[in-house]
């Protein structure tokens, strides 16, 4: 597919700033980007299931909260270098998804999103009971990443959190590309004519699973390292499957760069309003976001369908004042 030179450019400049920001930025921006590479990693890694195979899949807080558990276990039990416990956290999250995903992914619909939104819950139940192996309810402290300094381990957190969100969006781009990727696409389209098609809709399904839990768990096993200290509470937050199907919607269900703007518009909507409305910040975040989603409901690549729409709108409003009557339905 030929690209523009604007695109190139584009690419360019944002990968030169990538590499020359750990070098001149302070802490603080270098956190906010690694926060960024982590939810353009997890937006992407739904989007396989939840964009490319059309299935509403909530299972993102469980794979998540498998890689951060199984890295963090290990790391405690021995001296692996840190690559081998995060990958071991991503083969954690891949073996779980491979157990339970034959079962639920024969659900559809609302069915299969109720069955995946339980797996995060029944997890955090499980580890709040293994006190031995997981800490319980009092969290499971990891240690130490050596004698380097803060200034060190945040850029090393930039730079492996950058290379889960590439590594998943390099997966991606590979799937969609494949064979594989258009067996999920006759399924988003019609799983019962993609089954007359040939297509082995079950397998099709568990693959995008795996590859979903793979590059979930591999996050989850960094940000556990990151942080120092993880419990079921957070490991397993409900809202680690909410947040990245908003991201994939706000930048565009379905497409390879589509979650990575949503991840990044996400990410400053959150920390715009949490730094100007503390206390109110979760309601006018949401507030925020449905308006997104109701006037540009393609992504960000409706923009143009959502200010037609507010124009309508406007028109329906005027007209209803000159004549009195009530403002006609604007179809969507």
């Amino acid at each position: 597919m030929k690209r523009s030179p604007i695109a190139i450019v584009g690419l360019g400049v944002l990968v030169l700033v990538v590499i020359i920001l750990p070098f001149t930025a302070t802490n603080y921006l270098l956190r906010l980007t690694t926060i960024a590479f982590m939810y353009i990693a997890l937006a992407s890694s739904w989007n396989i299931v939840g964009g490319f195979i059309g299935y509403p899949s909530f299972a993102t807080a469980a794979f998540f909260g498998i890689g951060a558990y199984a890295s963090g276990i290990l790391r405690g039990a021995s001296s692996l270098p840190l690559p081998a416990t995060w990958l071991f956290g991503a083969a954690a999250a891949t073996l779980f998804s491979l157990l339970v995903g034959p079962a639920i992914l024969r659900l559809r619909g609302h069915y299969f999103a109720v069955a995946s939104l339980v797996l995060a819950a029944v997890l955090r139940e499980i580890t709040n009971a293994a006190t031995t192996l997981t800490g319980g309810g009092m969290g499971l402290n990891l240690p130490a990443v050596g004698a380097i300094n803060v200034d060190v381990q945040t850029r090393l957190y930039y730079v492996s959190m950058l290379v889960a969100a590439a590594l998943t969006i390099g997966l991606a781009t590979l799937i969609w590309r494949s064979r594989l990727g258009w067996a999920m696409r006759c399924i988003e389209q019609n799983e019962d004519a993609a089954i007359v098609l040939g297509v082995n809709t079950l397998a099709t399904k568990i693959l995008g699973f795996a590859a979903s839990a793979a590059t979930a768990g591999l996050v989850g096993a960094i940000y556990a390292t990151w942080i120092g200290y993880i419990d079921p509470t957070d490991a397993f937050d409900d809202l680690l499957s909410v947040k990245p199907i908003i991201m994939a919607f706000i930048g565009g269900v379905g497409t390879i760069f589509g979650p990575v703007a949503g991840a990044i518009i996400f990410l400053v909507l959150e920390e715009f309003v949490w730094r100007n409305v503390l206390n109110f910040h979760a309601g006018i975040l949401g507030i925020i976001i449905v308006a997104l989603l109701v006037f540009m409901p393609g992504g960000i690549g409706s923009i143009g369908r959502g200010i037609e729409k507010l124009r309508a709108y406007g028109r329906a409003g005027r007209t209803s004042d000159i004549s009195g009557a009530a403002p006609p339905v604007v179809p969507s």
